[in-house]
């Protein structure tokens, strides 16, 4: 997820303080990770800096004036194009779990440790996303269903794995020696 077209995203309805963009992110978007707020402020510097937002008023305050923003015609149309893009399928294929299992593989290391600690890893968080399930509505709802999608992906892949382990330990042995020269 971009965080900054993100954020541009969450100015087209009615330009924004930093700190009410942020709080909007962090219920939208950051149920696991919540924005930092110097992140918020230093993306739309950078945001106004391309173009992409303005600055529409100051209010003074208490503590430094709040500058308030808003999105302009090009960010409007970044936006568009942000949300009708395809992501690229070959983007969900870079897993840190396949490149652990693989170099497990390649050295020699028990696999079935790491599967076994993986699915259960998985089914603990499964299960609580189960019980968020039952109670979340909107985006919470559909975060959630979400993960829950790819948590059951990933489990039948560690399953598959797990079934053959020895086939392509010695597959990805004998690439890596082919590799080798040898």
């Amino acid at each position: 997820m971009s965080t900054a077209t993100t954020l541009l995203a969450l100015l087209e309805p009615e330009p924004a303080h930093g700190y009410t963009l942020k709080q909007k992110f962090d219920t939208w978007f950051a149920q696991r990770r919540p924005l930092a707020f110097g992140q918020v402020y230093a993306t739309l510097g950078r945001l106004e800096r391309d173009g992409l937002a303005a600055m529409v008023g100051v209010d003074p305050g208490g503590g430094p004036d709040r500058r308030s923003y808003g999105i302009t015609p090009a960010g409007v149309a970044r936006v568009d194009q942000w949300v009708f893009e395809s992501q690229a399928p070959d983007e969900f294929a870079t897993s840190d779990l396949c490149a652990r299992v693989t170099v497990a593989l390649l050295s020699g290391r028990p696999v079935e440790r790491i599967l076994d600690a993986q699915r259960a890893a998985h089914l603990e968080r499964m299960r609580v996303l189960q019980e968020r399930r039952r109670k979340a509505t909107g985006a919470d709802l559909l975060t959630t269903t979400y993960e829950l999608a790819h948590l059951d992906a990933d489990l039948r892949w560690i399953e598959e794995s797990g079934t053959r382990i020895e086939l392509l330990a010695k597959q990805i042995r004998k690439e890596g020696n082919d590799a080798r020269g040898n």
